[in-house]
Formats: structure tokens, C-alpha cells, sequence
């Protein structure tokens, strides 16, 4: 399957656990190189090492994405070990307390800010100007089911959410004719050892109650959703906000 993909090369920010590290080894595993970025130097490292051990090709970028030198840094690697760049899965996030608007904090806003919004215009803009000049391209960044809905004392982060969104959006429009497609992928709570190590059971089980299905997704339902946006099987698919929620925005 998407056997098209083999010989590719792809970014994948925040890859180096969780939906990012799925992604990475999807497309790996189709046969794409990868660069495996990650803020997280021993993560980012474990888990190119662990692709390259499979027989993958894969190399580790430290990078933070809310630093531009860092991006452009992450892109001219990847594209010096491998080649041209086709994919860019801009994936890097971060999360934001629960709290009511009133009781939030600047320094809050401004790292969800940096991190979630900053950090994926930075890396769509470099992967861009990557791919212009060959006039093609999968660009899919990664949204929230928060993009399109929201609950109490989940604002920070449904902005940032939302923003996500919206560049995801514009920038399809843009490039519509360019051969470069651009999507988002919309999770809804992804079974993670993150998420289970910063929440109680309890709160896990309410997550999941947020979902018809009544279960959290897995890290391995979102590689499989950002695989398909990468290949040719979704070549009349640009601007979409792709939910995968266990049909939670559907209530």
C-alpha cells in the first residue's frame, strides 16, 4: 500500500514519541526518509536510531520549532542526508493548564503560542519554499478536535488550535495551483505514554467518554490518517480539516 511513497523524503516534527514517532515509522515503513525532529535531544535520537536498526533511513534534528534558524536549520539537513523534501508533518505541541480565561498567564499564551501556532507557520513556510521549486508536496499539520469545537478552561490552547486551522485553510487556497496540497489532521485524545502520565485514570476515562466510541484513539489511527495524506491516494484532497475523533465533533 501507498507504494508510491518509497524513495520519498519527509520532515516529521515532535517525532520523537507519541503521534509524531508513529507517524515517522509509518512512513518509514513505507519508505520514506525521515527527518526526526524533536525539542527532546534523547528522544529525537532513540527514535531515529530505533527506524535506522529496522533498515529505515532516518536521521535525528534537535530542533525547537518556534526558532526560525532552528526550522530552517531542521529542513537543510534533512534535505542534505536525503534530498528534495515531499512531506512535512508538522506535529510539535505542546498542551496549556485548564483554566478560565481570567486566571490564564502571559507566559502560557505566549509558549502555547510559540510552540503550536509559531511553530507550524515556521515549518510550513520553510517546507514551502522547499517544495516550490519541484512543484509538489504533502504538506499536514497537526490540528485538534479543538480547531473546530472547545470546552471550559481549554482556551489557550483551542486558539492556538484554531489557528492551526486557519493556516491550514489559507494556505491551500493559496497554493491551490502549485502541486502542493495542505490538510490538517484533527485528533481527538490519543492514547499516549504522555497523556497517561500527566492525567489520572479517571480523567483518562473521562476523555474517552468525550467520544461516541467511548475509547481513545491510538498514535497508530493518526499515522495511518497522515500516510494517506502524504501519498497519492488523496491527490484531490487540499485544505481539509481531517477528523479523527471518534466522532466527538459530531455531537
Amino acid at each position: 500500500m501507498f507504494s508510491e511513497l518509497k524513495g520519498k523524503v519527509a520532515v516529521v516534527t515532535g517525532g520523537g514519541a507519541g503521534i509524531g514517532l508513529a507517524c515517522a515509522a509509518r512512513l518509514a515503513e513505507a519508505g520514506v526518509a525521515v527527518g526526526v525532529a524533536d525539542i527532546d535531544s534523547a528522544a529525537a535520537h532513540q527514535a531515529a536510531a530505533d527506524l535506522t536498526s529496522q533498515g529505515h533511513r532516518c536521521v535525528a534534528i534537535v530542533t525547537d520549532v518556534s526558532k526560525a534558524k532552528e526550522v530552517e536549520k531542521l529542513f537543510q539537513i534533512t534535505n542534505e542526508a536525503f534530498g528534495p523534501i515531499n512531506i512535512a508533518v508538522n506535529n510539535a505541541g505542546v498542551g496549556a493548564p485548564l483554566t478560565p480565561l481570567g486566571d490564564t498567564e502571559e507566559e502560557d499564551f505566549d509558549r502555547v503560542m510559540a510552540v503550536n501556532l509559531k511553530g507550524v507557520w515556521l515549518c510550513m513556510r520553510a517546507a514551502l519554499r522547499h517544495m516550490a521549486p519541484q512543484k509538489s508536496g504533502s504538506i499536514i499539520n497537526m490540528a485538534s478536535a479543538l480547531s473546530t469545537t472547545t470546552f471550559p478552561g481549554s482556551g489557550l490552547y483551542t486558539a492556538s488550535k484554531h489557528g492551526v486551522a486557519g493556516l491550514t485553510r489559507s494556505a491551500a487556497v493559496e497554493y491551490g495551483e502549485s502541486g502542493i496540497r495542505i490538510n490538517a489532521i484533527c485528533p481527538g485524545f490519543i492514547s499516549t505514554p504522555l497523556l497517561h502520565s500527566t492525567v489520572t485514570e479517571e480523567a483518562a476515562k473521562s476523555m474517552a467518554a468525550r467520544h461516541p466510541m467511548n475509547r481513545l484513539g491510538t498514535p497508530a489511527e493518526i499515522a495511518d490518517a497522515v500516510t494517506y495524506l502524504a501519498s497519492d491516494a488523496s491527490s484531490f484532497v487540499t485544505g481539509s480539516l481531517f477528523s479523527i475523533d471518534g466522532g466527538w465533533t459530531a455531537t
